[in-house]
């Protein structure tokens, strides 16, 4: 296994905001706390630690503990668990939505990424403990993002009608994609795997949170991994207090639509991830969660509405619903991140690109509701090359750097590179054009009837090295292309449809061919705070 990285910045696939954020530019220390780097840690342990509650933690533990009863969870997540009773105990979180059969493979960089911070925080700080949490999005409502996962250049695709939270979808109809899935993947031993894998997790469990809580646990429970599931009554209780505020003073919309205002002032002329309501607040039930708003016609009386519903409470009664059943309200992508800081005694949150762009539209709105904010780090990106695609490229000298151009520059440059043979013969011509100028010379002293002969051979001549030149540029052409078809051919393996490798293959490809040993050589290789983009020969 071979191990080496480019910085995110020469990969041209990441956002300047999130290069400017590795580079730790001064415009963007407002909009976050501390940077990840293991001094920073102990700041932000002292820090959570005075406004995480033994409270909380007990409720957090019992919670837990009623999620994983009918999972076989290994010993260490177990006491991982029981660990967050203790107030030495903290969390490195990070979520990812439930797609099918994973997704794309920066599903597993994420947890890698939090394993592997927390063990390493652990040696740094040998009387703390750290546990690696994912945070299932089962509230999550857009089915189309997570319907499918794609496969040897293939979509595997569960079709269904889908409303309300995908969490609480019945994985009924999951066994015409298993069939479809299994005769793809041939009879292999790792392809037994997956195909049981599959079969365990969405054929015998009756709702997609339970179907990848299994998955998850299954492919990182060695590992200590803690699944949480915010769509919890009583995590949801701990929550209470800030959602009342949301829906009575809008406090979210306020905060962030200043902080978004600051973003567009810096010159960088940084994207603005999100845009928040005036509540970000949802309404959940059984095959629906709809926005909550105030109603216009009513607004200064405080009634609040579900849209899409008939749903309507007066604030009296609004506040009334909230405390009796908290379940029903969702946070957004603005306040879902504040949810998770309340009920986890968190010190980290582990992101991609996008995820971290809207992290910094938030850390005002958190002081503003006193909850500390969570340091943000980059998840680690992975490119895996095999040994025979290593020795592709070395052989069609292409360098990690090269790989990573848009199509046209790649070719392009590597053009330039092969064609160090420069097939002009411009300079022989006009050589040419030369001596028989002599030759006419010499054929006025001594016979001008020599003229057209010599005019004739010119021409001929002439022609001879023009068809040699263009015989030899169509050969030059001709070697150029099978060169260039063989890159472009390789970098089509390594980045399809044109994309990051990582957001569009699912791990499966990879487990076919690495089998058991491919997640403990991503935990061996990654480094989570190094900052760059690993490129791995497996």
């Amino acid at each position: 296994m071979q191990h080496h990285s480019i910085t995110f910045r020469k990969t041209g696939y990441f956002s300047q905001l999130i290069c400017d954020y590795l580079d730790e530019k001064p415009q963007l220390a407002p909009f976050y706390n501390r940077f990840p780097k293991f001094g920073n840690f102990k700041n932000q342990i002292l820090e959570k630690e005075k406004s995480f509650s033994a409270e909380s933690r007990e409720v957090l533990v019992s919670a837990l503990k009623n999620q994983y009863q009918s999972v076989e969870a290994s010993e260490k997540t177990l006491q991982n668990i029981e660990n967050l009773k203790f107030s030495n105990t903290f969390t490195i979180t990070t979520g990812h939505q439930l797609n099918l059969f994973t997704g794309p493979l920066y599903f597993l960089y994420k947890i890698v990424s939090a394993i592997n911070l927390s063990n390493e925080l652990k040696k740094a700080h040998p009387d703390f403990n750290f546990v690696p949490v994912y945070w299932m999005a089962t509230e999550d409502h857009d089915f189309e993002e997570i319907n499918y996962f794609n496969f040897k250049g293939k979509k595997i695709h569960w079709n269904k009608n889908a409303s309300g939270a995908v969490g609480e979808l019945s994985t009924e109809g999951l066994e015409a994609v298993f069939n479809l899935f299994s005769q793809d993947l041939g009879p292999s031993k790792n392809a037994e795997f997956l195909k049981r894998l599959f079969s365990e997790s969405y054929l015998k469990h009756d709702n997609l949170t339970d179907a990848t809580r299994y998955l998850a646990n299954e492919l990182f429970k060695d590992y200590g991994l803690v699944i949480v599931d915010g769509n919890d009554a009583d995590l949801k209780k701990q929550f209470v207090p800030f959602m009342e505020q949301e829906l009575l003073e809008q406090t979210s919309f306020k905060q962030v639509t200043e902080t978004n205002v600051q973003i567009n002032q810096l010159p960088e002329n940084y994207k603005i991830q999100v845009n928040p309501r005036e509540i970000n607040l949802f309404y959940l039930t059984e095959n629906l969660r709809e926005r909550i708003v105030l109603d216009s016609d009513s607004y200064r009386d405080g009634v609040y509405k579900v849209l899409n519903t008939d749903l309507s409470w007066s604030k009296s009664e609004m506040l009334k619903h909230l405390n009796e059943v908290p379940e029903r309200f969702s946070p957004n992508v603005i306040m879902r991140p504040l949810y998770q800081e309340v009920i986890l005694p968190n010190l980290c949150y582990i992101g991609g690109g996008g995820e971290l762009a809207y992290w910094f539209q938030l850390k005002s709105f958190f002081e503003k509701v006193n909850v500390p904010f969570p340091m943000l780090l980059l998840r680690n990106s992975v490119l895996i090359q095999s040994e025979n695609q290593l020795k592709k490229l070395q052989k069609l000298d292409v360098s990690s750097e090269d790989i990573f151009l848009k199509r046209d520059s790649f070719i392009n440059k590597k053009v330039r590179e092969i064609s160090n043979i420069d097939i002009d013969f411009s300079i022989q011509k006009e050589h040419l054009k030369q001596q028989f100028e002599a030759l006419f010379q010499l054929a006025k002293q001594t016979d001008k009837s020599f003229l057209g002969a010599v005019s004739a051979q010119e021409t001929k001549q002439l022609k001879g090295l023009e068809h040699l030149e263009k015989r030899l540029l169509k050969a030059q052409r001709r070697k150029l292309s099978d060169e260039v078809s063989r890159m472009t051919d390789i970098q089509n393996e390594l980045f399809p449809n044109k994309s990051l490798q990582e957001r569009n293959t699912n791990f499966s490809e990879f487990y076919l061919e690495y089998g058991e040993r491919l997640i403990p050589n991503l935990i061996e290789s990654l480094d989570p705070l190094k900052g760059e983009f690993s490129i791995l020969t497996l």
